[in-house]
């Protein structure tokens, strides 16, 4: 895969302080990564470098290839962001505020506009007024307005900030689309280790400015046990066996335990509902991205 983005020995003073110190990594095309830290670790000074709302003090940042400081405009223009929390007017309709930013790219066409509406499930409200939409829906509109572009990098700082649990499952299905299906590269920058575990590939662990490790997500999970309560366990060790070839135990009356390696729990959860199962709950055991945190960042608080 073509890579999107690089940072090489990235740093950012203020005063005699380091706030981002020598972080290095590198983001592919259809790559989900995930920045994670607690809040005040340096992530979102990080996210102003890479989009150029501020210098760094030295190293190189790279998209597609081009230098932001010596390629800024070419490098900019592989790149959709959404910092903090998305701008929108809310008085104009969505499909107001859509055809408001493109204006201002001659690249962006109705067409385009329409795609990208249909992409982020928007269809249904795009013209209604955005001051009657729910956060969610704000976040949709968000991503719509930051990749009209097509843009080869999708930048998000705390994405799911303030979002119900339905909110963030469209969120995940939607970024895995824009990746998985679109080919964009996505940066999430987040403190909330549980989504990052779910959504992302790979996960850089920032604390006190410095990246102390990258990894890839599925590597983490690779002794976990999940145990499942549901309703039919013959069923689901029969699925687990035909579909990724996990051998899997009864326990209990009504639940299986199975090794997963590097198979994500939601993508099993989603087969188990497909194929009519009823999960009372399932709970996992093992290493998780909170651990290898933890042990990497001697207790850093996630605040």
């Amino acid at each position: 895969m073509a890579q999107v983005l690089e940072l090489t020995g990235v740093t950012k003073k203020f005063g005699s302080k380091d706030i981002v110190r020598d972080v290095n990594l590198s983001v592919s095309s259809s790559e989900i990564f995930g920045f994670l830290g607690p809040n005040g670790a340096g992530k979102t000074t990080t996210i102003r470098m890479i989009v150029g709302l501020i210098k760094p003090s030295s190293g190189q940042i790279k998209v597609c290839g081009y230098s932001i400081r010596n390629d800024f405009k070419k490098a900019m223009a592989n790149v959709g962001c959404i910092i903090e929390s998305p701008d929108m007017y809310k008085y104009f309709t969505g499909m107001e505020n859509l055809q408001h930013f493109a204006a201002m790219d001659k690249r962006i066409t109705r067409e385009r506009i329409d795609e990208v509406v249909e992409m982020v499930g928007l269809s249904h409200r795009i013209n209604d007024k955005v001051s009657t939409y729910s956060l969610g829906m704000r976040q949709r509109l968000g991503i719509a307005q930051a990749i009209m572009g097509r843009p080869k990098l999708l930048i998000l700082d705390e994405p799911t900030n303030g979002l119900d649990p339905a909110g963030i499952a469209e969120f995940r299905h939607l970024i895995r689309k824009l990746a998985y299906e679109e080919g964009m590269a996505v940066f999430i920058s987040s403190h909330i280790l549980s989504e990052l575990q779910l959504v992302c590939d790979t996960v850089a662990i920032v604390s006190k400015g410095r990246v102390v490790k990258s990894v890839k997500v599925n590597e983490i999970a690779q002794d976990m046990i999940v145990e499942w309560y549901l309703d039919k366990p013959a069923k689901a060790l029969e699925i687990l066996k035909e579909r990724w070839n996990i051998d899997g135990e009864q326990t209990r009356k009504n639940s299986v335990r199975a090794g997963i390696g590097a198979v994500r729990v939601e993508d099993i959860n989603q087969m188990f509902f497909n194929e009519g199962l009823i999960i009372s709950y399932c709970e996992s055991h093992g290493n998780s991205l909170e651990d290898l945190f933890l042990k990497l960042t001697e207790g850093d608080e996630i605040v």
